[in-house]
């Protein structure tokens, strides 16, 4: 049986979608098992991410909460706790952490959540200069309502869990009137 040139083409053409749909889901699976999400640690409460799946914790250092040692390798290991104000996240890290690593100061890390609460980070990046946040923080505090940019440089960290959401960030910090 010998098919028409219009069937022919119509065949052909109905190969060449189904064989692009196929790659273009192949492509879309593996980019998506590769993806790394951003989340702060409001989200996380909020969430509860599975521990298999590494993602970037980002927000700022809580004053107060670094501890420094060395595991039963030699190694380096910091705990600390990273805050977007409302909510807070236990982090452990081994290695030696980035120069500009302080308390106070943004910071993102990458890693995964373990089933104790534990973000094990994998790598930590800090900020690097005086006037730097990364943007993942800064939206974070946006969307928390800790910092308004048209007020001014966004409130120190320590203040944050004694801030209210929302209205005037000067009351809520108890200054100006």
């Amino acid at each position: 049986m010998s098919l028409s040139r219009k069937k022919r083409r119509m065949w052909a053409l109905a190969l060449g979608l189904i064989g692009l749909g196929s790659a273009t889901a192949l492509v879309m699976t593996a980019f998506q098992d590769n993806l790394v999400f951003f989340l702060a640690p409001s989200e996380i409460a909020a969430q509860h991410p599975g521990p298999e799946r590494a993602f970037r914790l980002g927000g700022l250092v809580e004053a107060g909460s670094v501890e420094k040692s060395v595991n039963a390798d030699g190694r380096p290991e910091a705990r600390f706790r990273v805050t977007d104000g409302p909510a807070t996240v236990p982090v452990t890290y081994v290695g030696v952490l980035p120069d500009l690593f302080r308390e106070g100061q943004g910071v993102v890390t990458l890693g995964k959540l373990g089933t104790d609460g534990m973000f094990r980070a994998s790598e930590v990046l800090a900020r690097h200069d005086e006037t730097y946040m990364p943007p993942e923080v800064a939206a974070a505090l946006k969307r928390t309502g800790h910092w308004e940019p048209e007020r001014g440089a966004p409130p120190p960290a320590g203040s944050w869990n004694t801030m209210s959401t929302g209205g005037n960030p000067a009351a809520s910090t108890g200054q100006g009137g």
